[in-house]
Formats: structure tokens, sequence, C-alpha cells
């Protein structure tokens, strides 16, 4: 059978976009938290929407971990015809007061986790495979105290766009949201930094409804909102110390580790 793939599948995004795949499919859903997955299976189940839904509990920073999903899927003979890749961390503060906990943390699940789920997906390919790579417009520019994250989805918006142009029989779109209103610490960054991040903050349901589109149209980018897309030409365009003095004012009273 065919499945969908979704990592971070209990968070805000990961739900979303998970209630916005298409109807009767097979889901795989993953998660750090068994109990989270374990109720959000259950009410997808009481949906009736989809077909048959596997919950596989994982930290996927960890390549053993990572090795067991794969060993997992290998016995129940899945196969994928999707990836949706959310998992994700957003620590902003300064680069010296990481730990190296922390600092590999954030690498390993932005970037690593991201990439080894795809090849792992890719060599276990349905008849169609699909990925979803969630970026970021902190990904577009780099961002002094929030470097470690906007590097990672640098990353991932690179990485990601080279394989829309590798692999021709792999549909590959890179999202790439602002402010989503998931968590309250975002709430309130939100209402911290005022009208830019109230003009580019998008619900969860409106981001997915638009990611899910791009990626059966098989768009190589999707940048949801129309404040959104004027920012991302403008970054292109603006002078990189402009743009690096403005963020290391906005950010550096703005320390978050919610992780």
């Amino acid at each position: 059978m065919e499945y969908i793939l979704i990592s971070g599948a209990t968070g805000g995004l990961g739900k979303a976009l998970t209630e916005s795949c298409p109807k009767n499919s097979n889901l795989f859903l993953l998660g750090r938290d068994k109990e989270r997955l374990s109720a959000f299976k259950k009410e997808l189940e009481s949906s009736g929407r989809f077909g048959e839904i596997i919950t596989f509990q994982a930290d996927l920073t960890k390549e053993e971990e990572r090795s067991a999903l794969f060993e997992f899927a290998d016995e129940k003979s899945v196969r994928f015809c999707a990836l949706l890749n959310v998992a994700g961390a957003d620590i902003r503060k300064p680069f010296k007061d990481y730990t190296d906990e922390k600092l590999l943390f954030q690498i390993r699940l932005n970037a690593e986790a991201a990439i080894a789920l795809s090849l792992g997906v890719i060599k276990r390919r349905g008849k169609e495979l699909k990925i979803l790579a969630v970026s970021s417009m902190c990904g577009i520019m780099p961002m002094p105290y929030f470097a470690v994250y906007s590097a990672t989805k640098a990353a991932v918006l690179n990485f990601f766009t080279a394989l829309y142009y590798e692999e021709k029989d792999v549909g590959v779109t890179v999202l790439v949201p602002g402010s989503i209103p998931t968590r309250e610490d975002i709430k309130e960054d939100i209402k911290r930094q005022g009208i830019t991040a109230k003009l580019s903050s998008k619900s969860p349901e409106f981001v997915s409804k638009k990611a899910m589109k791009a990626l059966y149209k098989n768009k190589r980018l999707k940048v949801p909102g129309l404040y959104n897309k004027i920012n991302y030409f403008l970054q292109k365009i603006i002078p990189t110390p402009i743009k690096c003095r403005f963020m290391a004012r906005r950010w550096k009273k703005n320390i978050k580790d919610a992780f």
C-alpha cells in the first residue's frame, strides 16, 4: 500500500497539512510524543476521511531512529506516494549562547532529518512521489540572532530546489511561509513585531491549503500570502548589510528557545 509520510504531524502546521491531504489517503504519521500521535490518529479516524493510518514515534535527529522507521516501513511493505517534511525547531538567541546539544539538535532536525527522510522515501517510492519541504521566509536571508535557523532553512530551500531539477519524475515543492501562529510563543512574537509580522502571518489552515494545492500542481515554490510574495522579491534586491542590521535590531531583544 502507498502512504503519505508526514513528519511533525502533531504540530500546528503538521496537523493542518495532514487534514488537507486528499480524501481516502493512507497516512503515515511521525512525531516525538506517542500520546499526541495516538490522540491525533483517533481524531482522524473518527472523521472518516482517510484510509489506513499508521503512527511511528521517533526523534528524527537520531540516525538510529530514522533507520528504525524505515525498517518498520519495510516490514509493513510500505511504499510512499508523498512526503510532507514539516518537523522543525525555531530557536532564536545569540550564537555564543548555544550549547553543542542545542546546536546539533536544530541543524539535525531542520536540515539533516528532512534530507534523510527524502532519501528513504525516494528509495521506497510508489508509482508516483511528491515531496513538500517546509522552509521559511527566514531562509531567504541571513538573520543575526536567528542565524542557525535561517541557515538551516536556507539549506532546505536550496537542497529541495536542486532536487526539483534533479529528480524529474518526483514532484518537489518548497513551501516558504511567513509567520504561522501555531504556538503561544509565536503568537506573542507576532504581537511584539507589529504590523509587518501581522501582514506576514497566515493561519496554518490557509498555508496548508495553498501548500497542498501547489504540491499537486507540481509547483517548485510556494510563498503563501501577497505580503510575503512582495517581501520575497524585495529580499532579492535589498543589500545584505541593510537587511542584516535591520534584523539584528529586531531579534536582539526577542530571544526564544521553546525546544
